[in-house]
């Protein structure tokens, strides 16, 4: 059981080895307890009175012998916290335990959505369930069948069902599968736009209430749909689906039915192109784009845009947040309830594994905190690392923690401080990194 966990969440057998130091540690101390139970029940046979309790003594424990197998930095540095799972199922599970202990007393999950780790566009549509009231982590399953791993977590979370929730432990999302001993609901579509509709009916049924935004992403380029998951956590808003160049009907039928919900369309018009636009703004009126080229820029202009009461509008330090390698979507919706909880705030996806892309790490910058004079009454900045040092290497991690890292700020104190000003350029020239900054709709 051992091996399988530390092979399917942290995704590497050098981790496994690295706890072995603590499974002897462990051993020793089984063996000793039980120890001192057989000396306990020798001496009650014998009609003599009971001995003090043993005590323990570990001597000669196998202290780690590479710094690799301390698990650091790759776990945790400073300001970041790695889910180390090896695929969407692992990170899924991890996730909802991370969320929810469950023990100490505490009580796990009132339900949890199940849906097929096949199917990433369901993935990202069922976090909606888990905004308030609901609270419902994602589970993945393997078509029909539960993996142990999210079996194990099942059994951990233990969700009893709530009012919210019409007591049921379970949703089971599309082909996903249904847990035999709880009461569960099954939400059916034969089609990503079917199913995220059904999801997002689910939710209104549940909440008696509308929702007040609705985000419609591409069902073909699942990399600029994963921010919306992150936002659908938080705030309860569905996410629908539409394709480069059409409106399925079932995200239609839904958007009719929410005739004055605001509508945000996730991603450049490459992705989903002006014709998605206006077949939109048919449907539902007025239709605000949010996006930009690329993944990585799109995930960024969707973590600065604010319209209202919509949009994360995170342009100053002081904030989560969560990065995940845009080659895992269905790691978006597994992860979605940290945007939701702790540290709220949103996701931001890297396209490359070994090295933060700029755009990210410009962003990063941007962001990073300060202080001046005493750093306990500062701001901070939090992160979680989604995936193994696969989808996220160490090195991507450690540079990560040093853009979020808190540092001291020197107040201005006169051009002598500062230095000469540097001389005119003879030619005026146009500074290629400046643009607009405005991120209110449109």
């Amino acid at each position: 059981m051992l091996r399988r966990l530390l092979d399917r969440v942290a995704g590497r057998r050098a981790e496994a080895r690295r706890l072995l130091p603590f499974v002897a540690v462990a051993l020793v101390v089984l063996l000793a307890a039980a120890g001192g139970w057989l000396v306990a029940s020798w001496l009650d046979d014998e009609e003599e009175p009971a001995a003090p309790a043993p005590q323990i003594f570990i001597r000669d424990a196998a202290a780690p012998e590479e710094t690799e197998e301390l698990g650091f930095p790759a776990f945790a540095t400073r300001n970041t916290t790695r889910i180390g799972a090896a695929d969407a199922t692992a990170t899924a599970a991890a996730v909802a335990l991370a969320v929810f202990p469950s023990s100490g007393g505490l009580e796990g999950p009132p339900a949890v959505a199940i849906a097929d780790a096949g199917d990433p566009h369901s993935a990202i549509a069922a976090a909606s369930l888990f905004a308030p009231p609901l609270r419902t982590p994602l589970l993945l399953s393997e078509g029909r069948e539960l993996p142990e791993l999210t079996a194990d977590a099942l059994a951990a979370l233990a969700p009893s069902g709530s009012a919210a929730t019409e007591r049921r432990q379970a949703f089971v999302l599309g082909r996903a599968a249904r847990p035999a001993q709880l009461r569960t609901r099954a939400v059916d579509g034969a089609n990503p736009a079917e199913l995220a509709a059904g999801i997002a009916r689910l939710r209104a049924e549940l909440t008696d209430e509308d929702p007040r935004h609705v985000i419609v992403a591409s069902s073909d380029e699942l990399a600029y749909a994963m921010p919306a998951a992150a936002w659908a956590a938080r705030s309860g808003d569905p996410v629908l689906y539409a394709q480069r160049d059409s409106v399925p009907a079932p995200t239609r039928r839904a958007l009719r039915r929410w005739k004055r919900t605001a509508v945000y369309l996730l991603g450049p018009e490459s992705v989903l192109s002006r014709r998605v636009e206006r077949e939109l703004e048919k449907v539902a009126g007025r239709v605000r784009r949010v996006g930009a080229e690329g993944p990585v820029e799109n995930a960024i202009e969707f973590a600065r845009y604010a319209d209202g009461d919509f949009g994360w509008d995170i342009n100053d330090p002081g904030h989560g947040f969560v990065i995940a390698n845009s080659a895992r979507p269905a790691d978006a919706g597994a992860a979605a309830p940290l945007s939701a909880s702790g540290a709220w705030g949103p996701l931001l996806v890297t396209d490359a594994a070994d090295a933060p892309p700029p755009a990210l790490a410009g962003y990063l910058l941007d962001l990073k905190p300060g202080y001046v004079n005493d750093p306990t009454r500062a701001v901070y900045n939090r992160v979680w690392i989604v995936g193994d040092e696969e989808a996220v290497s160490v090195g991507f991690q450690a540079r990560v923690d040093e853009l979020a890292e808190l540092a001291p700020v020197r107040s201005g104190t006169g051009a002598q401080e500062l230095g000469p000003k540097p001389p005119e350029p003879e030619t005026p020239q146009d500074d290629p990194g400046t643009r607009g900054n405005s991120r209110k709709g449109r």
